[in-house]
């Protein structure tokens, strides 16, 4: 597979700036552990080959248990997570696969009784930043491993 369109290249002050976004939703209420959990989990539903291997590199290199990796997936059905990462993946499910008829109130009102008015907007900024890299990376076909090295995602150990 050939990456159709190198992005970085052709729109450079785009990449810049969003960069600058992504860099302030790490610096918010939302923890690296749960970031990396809907990073992986939005781009599994999205099919987005080189997030999903970004992120899941990415996790591993911050301590994630590889199980738990392994359950996101099938999150709902396994024991390995907390209630606050329970609402975290299922607003991130929400958000990503928009229903007709918008986010249920039982829903928002599930997340509310896990995260604060400011962790849900963070978390919904956490959400939209991984949406936005997979349509783009799913767009123009990065491979996978592509930039390893470069974010020094080699030192996972899955290779």
């Amino acid at each position: 597979m050939t990456q159709r369109v190198n992005y970085i290249q052709q729109s450079p002050e785009l990449f810049k700036k969003f960069i600058e976004f992504n860099n302030l939703v790490k610096d918010g209420a939302i923890e690296e552990k749960t970031r990396d959990l809907v990073a992986i989990r939005a781009s599994q539903i999205n099919g987005c080959g080189f997030c999903l291997d970004m992120h899941v590199k990415q996790a591993k290199l911050h301590g994630e248990r590889e199980l738990r990796l392994h359950h996101l997936a099938i999150w709902r059905e396994s024991t390995l997570f907390i209630p606050r990462e329970r609402a975290a993946l299922a607003w991130t499910e929400v958000l990503t696969k928009l229903p007709e008829q918008g986010v249920p109130d039982e829903l928002y009102e599930r997340v509310r009784t896990q995260l604060s008015e400011k962790e849900i907007a963070d978390l919904t900024y956490v959400v939209m930043a991984i949406n936005a890299w997979n349509r783009i990376n799913v767009a123009f076909k990065t491979v996978p491993g592509s930039s390893d090295k470069a974010f020094g995602l080699d030192k996972a150990g899955l290779a």
